[in-house]
């Protein structure tokens, strides 16, 4: 085991390396890695399976069980993003403004890498493939710390990936995980400020505090995620009913899944039973208000701690609202502002939704699970930013970037 220090530089040298190489050479290895994580499918298998035999013994729940674990097509999934990445414009390099003072000199702000990205996650394996990727098509170097709980997992995805990058030429330094799973790795990298440019933390709320509060390196803060769905007194039973279901129920284990449902009166009058026996169905446990609870006696009674729950689960707070803006109250007083979503025939009530919602992405008749870097055509992503500066929302390659400006003379000085 390398000394996390030790580790740091390695990858810093290595990416000072690779911020020189071309976008050819850069894809060639992204394509070298998407068939390697193939190849490698058994091994990074049997790793994840004995992560997940772990798992169980100490009572993992079944969400975070979900978040671990890799199937044949998940891997396929994560190959297919990095294979994504590749067919993208590099940002590096990229000329975003050019201009000429009156004293002849010229002026070009160019996007370049961020250098070292600290990337600090829980238990979830295809982060390790997805920001790796997306850190070396931008010319980044990438310290990957992630859970004990999937150490071999992770350990395998990087071997796989650091092969392919020997092969295609590329330092495989560019990227290596960190193998001290000690709560004091974390400290260390967060103050690494020599080694590391940036860091990012991915996974619940008391992570992400922690490294708000500890770190000295610059954090790119993702955020959990509360979000809602509310059903305004227009919206169409259909359309709700699908778009809901699969907020809740397509992978109840991510971020951007709904957690809690705001259901318009009027349309509660006509429509609430129906969709709730629907959901009940699913085996969603629901958490109701009075007026939930008064139309289904399943659902449990929802307390203030519901309301603020990412649940990462089969469970749903539902409340019934009287209007749009008691809709958008609510959603200002418990959202983590990362998706909030509006089903409506009202084009006016969508338009206020739309611009008065604060939050990284706002919906109009379609589902929450949209927000991610594959859906929004990035390929992959590091995470969802739900700040405000310097990106926000899925943190694609242009995010990974920063820029210098570059000043051209021609013996020019200063009076």
């Amino acid at each position: 085991m390398k000394d996390l220090r030790e580790t740091a530089l390695a990858v810093k040298a290595a990416s000072a390396e690779l911020g020189l190489l071309g976008t050819e050479k850069r894809n060639a290895a992204l394509a070298a890695i998407a068939d390697a994580l193939m190849a490698h499918e058994a091994d990074i298998l049997a790793a994840n399976e004995l992560d997940l035999a772990d798992g169980r013994a100490n009572g993992m729940s079944e969400s975070m069980l979900d978040r671990l674990a890799l199937t044949s097509a998940r891997i396929e999934g994560m190959a297919e993003g990095v294979r994504q990445l590749i067919a993208l414009p590099d940002p590096v390099g990229e000329v975003v403004e050019e201009f000429t003072r009156p004293n002849g000199l010229r002026i070009r702000k160019v996007r370049v890498p961020l250098g070292v990205i600290g990337m600090i996650y829980e238990a979830r394996p295809n982060v390790t493939v997805d920001t790796a990727a997306i850190a070396l098509k931008t010319g980044n170097g990438i310290l990957l710390r992630g859970s004990a709980s999937a150490l071999r997992s992770n350990l395998a995805l990087a071997s796989a990936m650091r092969g392919a990058l020997k092969s295609a030429g590329v330092p495989e330094n560019a990227l290596a995980v960190v193998e001290d799973t000690a709560h004091e790795s974390v400290d260390r990298m967060l103050r690494m400020n020599d080694c590391v440019d940036v860091i990012i933390p991915r996974g619940g709320a008391g992570l992400i505090r922690r490294v708000l509060e500890t770190a000295t390196v610059p954090v790119l803060e993702t955020g959990v995620g509360n979000c809602h769905v509310y059903l305004d007194e227009s919206a169409n039973y259909g359309m709700a009913e699908a778009i809901v279901v699969n907020a809740k129920t397509q992978r109840p284990s991510v971020c951007n899944a709904m957690e809690t449902l705001l259901v318009n009166s009027v349309w509660a009058t006509a429509h609430l039973a129906k969709l709730l026996a629907k959901l009940h169905m699913l085996g969603v446990t629901i958490h109701g208000d009075a007026q939930v609870r008064a139309v289904d006696k399943l659902a449990v009674p929802a307390g203030e701690e519901d309301w603020a729950s990412e649940y990462l689960a089969p469970e749903l707070a539902v409340k019934v609202v009287d209007s749009l803006e008691e809709a958008m109250a609510h959603i200002a007083r418990y959202g983590t502002k990362h998706t909030e979503a509006i089903v409506t025939e009202d084009v006016e009530n969508a338009r206020i939704f739309l611009h008065t919602v604060d939050a990284a992405a706002v919906n109009y008749n379609a589902s929450t699970r949209f927000t991610d870097g594959f859906e929004f055509g990035f390929g992959a992503e590091m995470g969802i930013s739900t700040q405000k500066l310097h990106a926000r929302g899925p943190l694609g390659l242009k995010e990974m970037t920063s820029y210098k400006y570059m000043v051209f003379g021609n013996g020019q000085v200063r009076a």
